[in-house]
């Protein structure tokens, strides 16, 4: 269903009025904080991904229903604080849409999406209160796969990549030496040390061959719970338990899972 603009406005309006009711007469919304608030931002923000994931069309609405809830709640608390409210989020992010955008809204001429991330860079390091720094917009908290490719598209945008794309597997040679080095030397500090080198190299190359290495690993996560959930199930079915069968008799239940999976 399509709706109007005003139709838009109006749903959006009748949130805000609910919130501002729900403010003042529940016990649980009035009590809550910026800092209450945040776990369960965070839940939900990943509970929409993976809807996302699933492509579940109608869990996405429901997620999404659930995070703007919270951004509406921190821009109610921030209009009882008398710092700002929910125009002023929206009035700012407008602002930043349009100045992030001169390709657009403006005379800047761009060829294609990467000029754009090029531009936005440069862009974000003259904003206001922006960027001082090119790395300085990755967040500190961001889980370290998903920091390291947004760390890797950062520099990439300034031009700090590879000549030629095929170049990054050298790198991903060389830091499989070095794990190996590490471990038949047994340190423990080192390896670690070149185990990171070695997933940074990888996330790179995934970035380089247009793979979001998030999306990749938890797609294996994914496929490897179905097939071991296969396995436990089969087991259990036949009357065994898994630490009393070998590893060829697991083996032998995982291929069935893989045989069903391509059927």
């Amino acid at each position: 269903m399509k709706h109007s603009r005003e139709e838009k406005i109006e749903a959006l309006g009748k949130v805000i009025d609910t919130l501002d009711i729900l403010r003042v007469e529940c016990p649980w919304d009035r009590k809550q904080t910026n800092e209450s608030l945040r776990p369960n931002t965070i839940e939900e923000v990943y509970e929409l991904c993976e809807a996302l994931l699933n492509s579940d069309k109608a869990n996405i609405k429901k997620e999404l229903g659930d995070v703007l809830l919270h951004i509406l709640f921190y821009s109610k608390i921030g209009e009882e604080s008398g710092d700002f409210d929910i125009a002023d989020v929206a009035e700012a992010l407008n602002a930043k849409l349009i100045f992030r955008h001169p390709h657009v809204i403006g005379d800047t001429k761009v060829n294609d999406s990467h000029d754009v991330e090029q531009n936005w860079e440069q862009i974000k390091l003259k904003e206001k209160g922006g960027n001082k720094t090119v790395l300085a917009g990755v967040p500190k908290s961001l889980p370290a796969m998903i920091k390291a490719d947004r760390i890797q598209e950062k520099a990439s945008n300034v031009g700090f990549d590879w000549d030629e794309r095929s170049q990054v597997w050298d790198k991903v040679r060389e830091e499989i030496g070095e794990v190996a080095k590490e471990i038949d030397a047994m340190s423990q500090d080192r390896m670690e040390a070149e185990f990171g080198d070695l997933f940074f190299s990888l996330v790179n190359a995934a970035r380089l061959y247009g793979v979001n290495p998030e999306n990749a690993l938890e797609r294996t996560n994914q496929k490897f719970i179905s097939r071991f959930n296969y396995v436990e199930a089969a087991a259990k079915k036949a009357g065994r338990n898994l630490r009393e069968m070998t590893l060829a008799e697991m083996d032998e239940l995982w291929n069935e899972a893989k045989s069903i999976e391509q059927n």
